[in-house]
Formats: structure tokens, C-alpha cells, sequence
């Protein structure tokens, strides 16, 4: 099945994504939503003829989950990638965090702060999570991931490596796409390892492009890894990191100045198109 969550009137609620048709599923967004014992059964029996629907065409998607109670990142996951960035292929994980307020949604406009030069894209598949669990191992891993979204890693490089330490240049306001929708593993080539193409262009031209295939840590493997740190809840998001084709490693160096129009897709599960724009006031 798939999952968004959907601006309307004021508000949001969350809907099953049934083609064309958007179907509401009487919670406030799909956080909320993951958060109900048995909700994947719930879904699945909500119909067409009971419920509300709305029109896909024309629907505004916030984040897929609003506010989830952690996002967790993971970098330098795709061996092309660790190889533009000069580093070594790592034996761990690399992790950092983003905050709530840092994401929008499928359509919005990415908002680029004044005080970086260095503005760079990312796209990712990211992880969202259906049950809280801890140390999680095998089988109870897998059945902890409600299903995959798109995530776009925006980027300020010159906060990034003012330290040792990258989450300064990660959780910037207003500027990390994710959406627009959830879709459950079922419905994807490898299921909760998929094997998908992932894209990302900038004004028509494309930057990245490989299949999540070539993760070096899959979905499984990092939902174990930071399930063994902390505690992952329904709708928290593991982004799983990026492949080769950052502007910060091109020569020249290439950014996003304002204006460009950013399309992260990844096949079978959807596509966010962003503007960037100069944040107001800066």
C-alpha cells in the first residue's frame, strides 16, 4: 500500500493512495496513523465508498511524517560516494540527526539560508519505521520498517566541515524534502532490501543516479544499528544515505544559488520537485 500524508483545509490528514484517488484514514497524519496497534490491517480495510476521498490531482503532501520523534541519517553509505568525498569505505555506520523542523513537504520550496555558500543536494532513500523497537535483530528488524519514502538531503558543506562533527550543516529550517509518499516493502523489488533507481536532477539535468542495491549498509542492517543506540518509534525516519554526484564533489565545485528547481525520484515510490529559494530576510 501507500501512504501520504495530505494538507487540507487548515489541516492534515492521512490517506491510502489508491491511483487518483486519496482516501482518508481517520488519523491526522501517518505518524499518527503508524502509531495504532494493528494499522496495517486497519488500512488495507478502509474503503472507497465509507470514507472521505480527495483528488490526488492538485494534492498539496506535507512531509510524509510531520513530526517524527527522531530522524536519523546515515552518511557516506554508497561506495561511489565515499570515493568522490576521498574516504575510506567505513566499518560502522555514520550517523547524525535532522530535527522536524527541518523537513517539507513533496512541493515546497527549499529554503536557502544567507549564511552558506555551499549549498548542496543529496537524494536518499529513507526508512520510515512502523513499531517501536530496541536492539532490534533478523526478523524483528525487518518487521519494524512500515515501508520507504524520499528524502533530499539538502546540504550546507562550509557548515558541514567547520568541525569534525556534521550535524551543523545538516539540520538547517526548511530544507530537507521528504515524501511524498510511504510505500510499504511489499510492493517494491526486494522487499525491505529494495533494489530501486534513485535520481536527482537540478534544472533538468541530472546530478545522481544508481540503485539502492549498492547500499553498503542496507535498510535491515541500520535499523538494527540505531535501534541498538536508541529507541526507534512509529514514524521515526532512517535516511540512508547518498550516492555519488554532490556538487560538492564535482570540479568545479557546483550549489544550489536560488531559483533551480531540484526533482529527487526514486522509482516505485514517488518524486519530490523543489524550488530553492533565498530564505526572507536574509
Amino acid at each position: 500500500m501507500k501512504l501520504a500524508t495530505l494538507r487540507v483545509d487548515g489541516t492534515t490528514r492521512a490517506v491510502r493512495v489508491d491511483d487518483e484517488t486519496l482516501i482518508d484514514l481517520g488519523a491526522s497524519d501517518v505518524g499518527e496513523l503508524l502509531a495504532r496497534d494493528g494499522w496495517a490491517d486497519a488500512v488495507a480495510a478502509v474503503g472507497a465508498s465509507t470514507a472521505k476521498t480527495y483528488a490526488r490531482d492538485g494534492a498539496d503532501f506535507a512531509p510524509v511524517v510531520p513530526r517524527p520523534s527522531k530522524v536519523v541519517c546515515v552518511g557516506l553509505n554508497y561506495k561511489n560516494h565515499i570515493q568522490e568525498m576521498g574516504r575510506d569505505l567505513p566499518e560502522h555506520p555514520t550517523l547524525f540527526a535532522k530535527f522536524a523542523d527541518s523537513l517539507i513537504g513533496a512541493t515546497d520550496d527549499i529554503v536557502r539560508p544567507g549564511e552558506t555558500e555551499a549549498f548542496d543536494w543529496e537524494v536518499e532513500l529513507a526508512v520510515v519505521v512502523g513499531r517501536g523497537v530496541r536492539r532490534a535483530r533478523g526478523a524483528d528488524a525487518e518487521s519494524a520498517n512500515a515501508g520507504f519514502t524520499v528524502l533530499n538531503d539538502v546540504t550546507c558543506r562550509d557548515w558541514q566541515f567547520r568541525t569534525r562533527e556534521w550535524l551543523q550543516g545538516k539540520m538547517w529550517d526548511s530544507s530537507t524534502p521528504v515524501g511524498p509518499h510511504l510505500v510499504t516493502p511489499d510492493e517494491l523489488p526486494g522487499g525491505v532490501r529494495p533494489t530501486l533507481d534513485v535520481r536527482l536532477s537540478v534544472d533538468g539535468e541530472v546530478m545522481q543516479q544508481d540503485n539502492t542495491g549498492d547500499l553498503l549498509f542496507d535498510p535491515v542492517d541500520l535499523v538494527e544499528y540505531v535501534s541498538t543506540v536508541v529507541r526507534l518509534n512509529p514514524g521515526d525516519i532512517i535516511a540512508t544515505g547518498t550516492p555519488g554526484g554532490v556538487g560538492h564533489a564535482r570540479a568545479p565545485k557546483r550549489y544550489l544559488t536560488g531559483g533551480e528547481t531540484v526533482v529527487t525520484e526514486i522509482d516505485g515510490i514517488g518524486r519530490l520537485t523543489n524550488t530553492v529559494v533565498a530564505e526572507s530576510g536574509a
